[in-house]
């Protein structure tokens, strides 16, 4: 949907202070942090696709600032680890605001906040769950029955919902692309250059598809791309999910999704259906996962325009303009890597599926860990839990599949 983009090519340079692995939002957001602790420190981010056709600029466009899981505090309590996330989560959306209204960023900001709703008994005690624990957070919402829903959102497939305002939508590749040619002059960016080896130590030889590389020091923001480099094998496993976009609705047609220019739902399963009403007269559709590798096509748009089909009967057209699938890296226990691997290899990996804010947040303080800084924010990021073990393969591929086709099963009405 965005204008062809001129790739940033390979530098002539190979001796760098420090290398980040990864051009989404944790590497960028890591780069751009210690180009600010140190000007004189030249940072290279290696990008194995084009800035924005990624991950990063295939999710839904969801920034969400609440914890997903608040299970990873040891022996410390639920809400204290959910405080120390908001609290993390809202110094890093105040930092992206930042950025893109200091650099003029036009992705469609829109800090107008997400719907939670559920078609199902079970999916409703899933979502009084969820607002008993917004109300030990101080977190406000306003809860809708199905008819109040109805105007909304104009479907009557839910039965009960509620609004907060933990949420802003942007267009993801516009967001992304935008935060990358907006690095500071110390920061250099090479895409379309896949990494293919890491040195053992410091200092790290980094060998590309295209070249060899020296680095003081090494981050690694490639999410589950990074077994492929052999770290956290046993930590990591990638999913895709997928999304549909239809082409610019008629008003007619606008007019029967609710009260509002642009809304989103989060369904009450996770393996539910995402919808979102964009800006400019657009709808979306993400559901679906599967291991590892991708689904048919002929799958995917079928999954995605029933769930369609089935929210919306009275629209006159299901067709989509764009579908597309994703990655994502999850961990066994919902946490995600922050540290320190070995000497001078730093690492954020296992975003769990909110890798927007999460991705910032994450990388700003890694950024920060890496040179030395010191922060509230990193000692939060600090006391968390870490990634649990995985089975290896085949055991592992039997379990997730198998955990996939249950939680579908479970989610029912919500897919």
């Amino acid at each position: 949907m965005l204008p062809p983009r001129v790739p940033e090519q390979a530098t002539n340079r190979s001796r760098f202070g420090t290398i980040v692995i990864g051009g989404g939002y944790t590497g960028l957001a890591a780069a751009r942090r210690i180009a600010e602790l140190c000007p004189d420190d030249e940072v290279l981010v290696l990008e194995a696709s084009t800035i924005g056709e990624g991950s990063a600029g295939r999710n839904s466009g969801f920034i969400i600032n609440l914890p997903h899981n608040t299970k990873m505090g040891g022996h410390t309590s639920p809400v204290e680890v959910a405080r120390k996330q908001i609290r993390m989560y809202d110094a890093g959306l105040k930092w992206l605001a930042q950025l893109v209204r200091e650099n003029g960023i036009d992705c469609k900001w829109n800090p107008v906040g997400k719907f939670h709703a559920a078609a199902s008994e079970a999916g409703v005690e899933n979502l009084h769950a969820s607002l008993a624990q917004y109300r030990e957070w101080g977190v406000n919402y306003e809860e809708f029955d199905r008819d109040a829903l109805q105007q909304k959102l104009g479907t009557s497939y839910y039965r009960y919902g509620y609004h907060s305002s933990s949420n802003v939508f942007v267009q993801p590749a516009a967001l992304i692309r935008g935060l990358a040619d907006s690095l500071p002059p110390n920061v250099m960016v090479a895409e379309n250059e896949a990494v293919v080896s890491l040195g053992e130590a410091a200092p790290f030889r980094v060998t590309t598809s295209r070249g060899e590389y020296i680095a003081d020091r090494l981050i690694l923001a490639n999410n589950g791309f990074a077994k492929a480099l052999g770290i956290l094998n046993d930590r990591l496993i990638t999913i895709f999910t997928y999304a549909a976009l239809t082409p610019r609705l008629p008003e007619s047609e606008l007019a029967k999704l609710g009260d509002s220019e642009e809304w989103g739902v989060i369904p009450a399963n996770r393996l539910g259906t995402t919808l979102r009403r964009v800006q400019g007269g657009r709808f979306m559709v993400r559901s679906a996962y599967s291991y590892e590798q991708e689904q048919s096509p002929a799958d995917t748009l079928a999954q995605l325009t029933a769930s369609y089909q089935r929210r919306f009967p009275n629209l006159r057209s299901h067709r989509f303009e764009y579908v597309w699938g994703g990655t994502t890296a999850l961990t066994r226990n919902g946490a995600t890597y922050f540290g320190e691997l070995r000497p001078g290899l730093f690492a954020s990996l296992g975003c769990n599926g909110a890798g927007v804010l999460k991705g910032t947040t994450y990388g700003k303080l890694l950024g920060e860990m890496a040179m030395g800084a010191q922060s509230s924010g990193l000692s939060d990021a600090l006391s968390l839990e870490g990634p649990t073990w995985l089975p290896p393969e085949p055991f592992r591929r039997i379990g997730v599949v198998s955990s996939i086709k249950y939680q579908a099963a479970r989610a029912g009405l919500e897919r």
